[in-house]
């Protein structure tokens, strides 16, 4: 099988341009296959005031009500997607900005409502990996924004980690897949205050006994569920490193 990278990031990243440069830079210097997952919600928080939407949250997820739902679709597929479409192709990286929507290549069902109403915000049920795995076979850069389709007309707002976990288990089929999740840290952490105390390797029990020990809590808690479910589900490795180590994941924490 030939090698496919994809690569998740999100956070401020995405927002400032130098890091987003450099990490662009960096990610079209990746050999062979490669595909971008991107996030964007601070500019979504940012137009949203701008524009008099109040953005509400809980535990750090997004209530998606209608008019959220207009700001984060203008946003995330069109704002944040373009601009580092374009970025690539002067980088020589033959980018293809999509939502879910486009060729029905991510079906999301509408989260149900249990203790909290998330509003217009989708769960993944289907990949389209065939459809996904000719484009990046005939050389093209697929730049996946976090949005997808219920298939009756609407856009679903959807976790660009889920995104780019569901769509690394559905392409194992088809290439041997390697994915990295960037953001600031340079990886897992042994202590949140201290930088330098990255785990440089995790297996499932060996994360959920750090887990029993409270060292990894809070936000890293999805990030690495979703990250096991990847490995479980055929890719090779997943690396969770900083958006600065894209040439060296290594340096980051591998899952295994």
């Amino acid at each position: 099988m030939e090698k496919l990278t994809i690569v998740k990031v999100g956070g401020k990243i995405v927002e400032e341009e130098d890091s987003l440069d450099a990490l662009l830079n960096d990610f079209s210097k990746i050999k062979g296959f490669k595909l971008l997952v991107h996030g964007g919600g601070r500019s979504a928080t940012k137009l949203a005031s701008q524009l008099g939407i109040e953005s509400k949250m809980v535990g750090g997820r997004r209530i998606t009500d209608a008019e959220t739902l207009r700001v984060v679709t203008m946003v995330y597929g069109g704002l944040v997607n373009k601009n580092i479409v374009a970025r690539l192709q002067s980088m020589n990286a033959n980018a293809l900005g999509l939502t879910g929507a486009d060729m029905n290549l991510i079906r999301s069902v509408k989260r149900p409502v249990k203790d909290v109403d998330y509003g217009f915000v989708g769960d993944v049920e289907k990949v389209n990996a065939e459809l996904l795995a000719d484009l990046i076979a005939k050389g093209v850069v697929p730049v996946l924004a976090p949005l997808t389709h219920d298939g009756h007309g609407s856009m679903l707002n959807t976790n660009a980690d889920t995104i780019a976990g569901e769509t690394a288990k559905a392409l194992s089929s088809f290439f041997d897949v390697t994915l990295i999740f960037c953001f600031e840290k340079r990886g897992v952490l042994m202590d949140a205050n201290d930088d330098d105390s990255v785990i440089p390797s995790l297996t499932r029990s060996e994360y959920e006994a750090y887990v029993k020990k409270e060292i990894i809590k809070g936000g890293m808690l999805p990030k690495l569920e979703n990250a096991f479910k990847v490995i479980e589900g055929g890719a090779k490795k997943v690396f969770i490193t900083s958006a600065s180590a894209l040439s060296d994941p290594e340096s980051g924490t591998v899952l295994q």
